[in-house]
């Protein structure tokens, strides 16, 4: 086969995934300039190592930071029950960590309602769900700050869980307002 045709089908095969990467990065720059919630950074790293964000459109984004989402908040859950088991808290760390498991035990079910919404075009309702979401990481990570000397073992997850929920809800609102063609 011709090398210039060769070179011309690998070019033609590369525009999905290079548009897909601006528009990872042209909504992330965006997102993080509007919401103090969200890191430039963490948002393009969040989305461009997800599985199937490589030629995904804005719609595809949104079921792909649904899914983020949808692990962090299991994996954090997962994580509180393995620290209550094995810590030795005190009591109030310990009353700390059992809100934010329920908080995070809330979250999954709603991070399924939300997917199942969000794949319904019920925008709004996804919404609705993902906001919920957004409320444990905040709610849990307040319950260590209300007491001084009280160390969150949690920071990292729960910021790692705002983030992506508002990543989520910014990428919903997108789509309400019309937003398919961002671009820069």
């Amino acid at each position: 086969m011709n090398p210039c045709i060769m070179m011309m089908m690998f070019m033609l095969m590369m525009i999905p995934a290079i548009e897909s990467k601006n528009l990872i990065i042209s909504c992330c720059r965006k997102f993080a300039s509007e919401d103090p919630n969200i890191d430039y950074n963490f948002c393009t790293t969040s989305l461009q190592a997800a599985p199937g964000s490589q030629g995904a459109g804005l719609k595809g984004l949104g079921s792909i930071s649904i899914q983020l989402v949808r692990r962090n908040i299991t994996d954090t859950h997962r994580y509180i029950k393995q620290v209550l088991k094995k810590g030795k808290w005190d009591t109030y760390v310990k009353q700390c960590l059992s809100v934010c498991l329920e908080l995070y035990s809330d979250a999954r079910s709603s991070v399924k309602v939300a997917k199942k919404d969000y794949k319904g075009k019920r925008y709004d309702e996804a919404n609705l769900e993902m906001s919920a979401i957004l409320d444990a990481p905040v709610t849990c990570e307040d319950g260590f700050n209300e007491r001084k000397r009280a160390v969150s073992p949690l920071s990292k997850r729960n910021e790692d869980a705002l983030q992506l929920s508002a990543i989520t809800l910014s990428i919903i609102h997108l789509i309400q307002i019309g937003g398919d063609d961002i671009h820069e």
